[in-house]
This record gives C-alpha cells, structure tokens and sequence, in this order.
C-alpha cells in the first residue's frame, strides 16, 4: 500500500473527509467519529477500490502496541466506521469486508491534488509516459481495467449489488478487460481517478486498447524481470 501523510479534503457522496483536520462532514455538519475509525477511513481513502489489508492496518492504526486485541480493536473499529457513515456489512455501499484479507472503499472519491497521499503526488509527475508490467495480485492472473470512467462506475456499482450477470456482460462487451500479468503498458496519465491511470496496453489480446488500471498493479520492467527470474 503507498502511503504518505495525506493534507485536504476528499468528497465521496454526501461526505468530506478532512484529513488534515481529522474530522467527518456531511453536508457540511460534523459527524461524530472516534480517532481509529477516522483513521481507518484515511487509509481507506488513500487507496480507493483497493484491498487495504488487516496487517496494513494493525501498522498504521495500531504500530507496535502489543497489549491491544488487534482483532477485536479493528472490527470495532470498522463496525464504528460504519455506523458514521451510515453503511452496512451486508450491503456495503462504502466499506466492503473481504473475509481473512482486509477492507475496500468501494465508493467513487474526488481529491484534489494536495489531498493525494505524498508519494502518489510524486508518482504522479514521473509516470506519464513510461512503460510498466502489469502484476495481478496473489492468487490471480489477471487485472480487471475498465476501458474509461463511465464503465469504472457500472463496474463498482455492479460490485456492490454483487451483480455478477453485469459485470460477465460488461467484460463480453469489453468494457471491462482481463489484463494478464506480465503485460505491458504504457502510462499515458495519472490524472483522474486516485490510485488509478490511464494506460495503453502493449501485448497480447487487448493489444492498443486504453483501459484504466490501480497503480499499484503496474511494477517497473526490470523489477518484473528480476521477479521473472527468481521464479524460473
């Protein structure tokens, strides 16, 4: 996960998020929210759509405190969470549970750019550009990359009704693309949706089509070869 202290204000439905201030608005009052489930929130919007993992969060929220019941601390946490913002763990519209992994925002945010976390502002003006592979995470082949912002929204909407006719549609349509590890692709922008950019892919089926991919799926070519080579 990147991370990097964050300073602004990041929108998401009738929400803001002050993080520099630490507080929670809707509709420009206040809602009442404790410092850990605040600052679970700020690691959740840091990585939007994004698997935030249980370990990631036990070191950010909790660094080195070995006398707190980890696991119940961040469930409550997160129950708090979501009582704030008015979610639910069935039919999450915000936080989505992924059983023994961690936790995703699933709604669409807006930063501005001094929102952004330090490191993804850095990122952002040396990536444009330069050629990644692309890395899918544990246990997958590939990277789901919705082709523009439009069908980015249908794919997180249908992702929270659990609509997997849709979201079989959208890919059979080729809205959404199954992009296989080791892929290249070009960066051709990182301005828009935070942790994602706009990227032309360079091999294989979806050879030309731009499509948007999470930042943290595309690794460096010689890093993609040293890896390639300590599997061999």
């Amino acid at each position: 996960m990147e991370t990097g202290k964050s300073r602004g204000k990041v929108k998401f439905g009738p929400f803001v998020a002050d993080l520099a201030a630490g507080e929670l608005l809707k509709k420009g009052k206040r809602v009442k929210i404790q410092q850990q489930p605040m600052q679970v929130l700020e690691a959740l919007l840091e990585n939007p759509r994004q698997v935030v993992t249980r370990e990631e969060l036990r070191t950010r929220v909790w660094p080195g405190d070995t006398f707190v019941d980890f696991e119940h601390s961040l469930n409550t946490a997160v129950k708090k969470l979501r009582a704030a913002l008015g979610d639910s763990a069935g039919r999450p519209k915000y936080v989505e549970t992924l059983p023994r992994r961690g936790y995703r925002f699933l709604a669409a945010v807006e930063m501005s750019e001094e929102a952004l976390p330090v490191a993804a502002v850095k990122r952002s003006g040396k990536d444009a550009g330069k050629i990644f592979a692309v890395h899918a995470e544990e246990g997958l082949e590939f990277v789901v990359a919705p082709t523009d912002t439009k069908s980015f929204e249908e794919w997180h909407r249908l992702k929270a009704l659990a609509d997997d006719v849709g979201i079989s549609m959208m890919i059979t349509e080729q809205r959404l693309l199954l992009v296989q590890t080791g892929h290249s692709v070009r960066v051709l922008s990182t301005n828009g949706v935070a942790g994602y950019c706009e990227a032309r892919i360079l091999e294989g089926e979806h050879y030309g089509k731009m499509a948007m991919l999470p930042r943290k799926n595309l690794r460096a070519l010689e890093e993609e070869r040293k890896s390639a080579r300590r599997s061999a």
